[in-house]
């Protein structure tokens, strides 16, 4: 899978679903960064929306636009990075131009660059190398130059893959402080899958039928 021709990237219609529905729908879909270095990829795992500005828990909550929250008003398929701590997160825009809406990508299962990957994280082989939103973009290169990218294109892009046989759905993670939003079950994740930053009990499962 090292070869770069067997990544197809999406087309901009992918992403002209619903946030919940794109969320959900990109689980099994390839994520793909070209450095010098080389290419690494990993299939998407798991995912969070986040819907502003009524979700207390987005950045966008009350239609926030600020020079961080920029690229969320823009059309979707952008490439929405931020820092959270030292680590740089990857988020998905989502909804259409106007709705600042975004997709945490929270875990993925490297497929090609592994080596790579290693190097980049100092971390053996194993299971820590990207189930987790920090790790996942440090392991594949992912960082602030990428803000505003389009994802249907390299040198970032995100690629067809398969779909997943489960899909799973629950809380969110680590927005305590959001009032109901705390509860609202838009986290997706493949069910079962080792590299999900963590399980939990399902409220529902999604079976996505929509593949670009």
């Amino acid at each position: 899978m090292g070869d770069r021709q067997v990544f197809t990237p999406l087309k901009d219609e992918y992403f002209q679903q619903p946030t919940l529905q794109l969320a959900a729908s990109l689980l099994g879909c390839l994520l793909v960064k070209e450095t010098d270095e080389g290419i690494a990829a990993g299939v998407i795992v798991e995912t969070e929306a986040y819907i502003g500005p009524l979700d207390q828990a987005a950045h966008s909550y009350k239609g926030r636009r600020t020079k961080r929250t920029e690229i969320m008003f823009h059309q979707s398929g952008l490439t929405y990075t931020y820092l959270m701590h030292t680590h740089c997160l990857f988020n998905v825009v989502s909804g259409w131009a106007g709705s600042p809406e975004a997709i945490l990508i929270r875990g993925v299962e490297p497929v090609a660059g592994i080596d790579l990957m290693v190097k980049r994280r100092g971390l053996p082989d194993s299971v820590n190398l990207t189930n987790g939103p920090g790790k996942l973009t440090k392991a594949l290169g992912i960082n602030m130059n990428d803000y505003g990218h389009p994802l249907t294109k390299a040198p970032l892009f995100i690629a067809k893959g398969s779909k997943p046989e489960s899909i799973s759905a629950g809380k969110r993670i680590g927005i305590d402080n959001s009032g109901e939003a705390k509860d609202y079950p838009w986290r997706f994740w493949v069910t079962g899958n080792r590299f999900v930053s963590r399980h939990q009990k399902a409220v529902e499962v999604f079976l996505p039928n929509q593949r670009g």
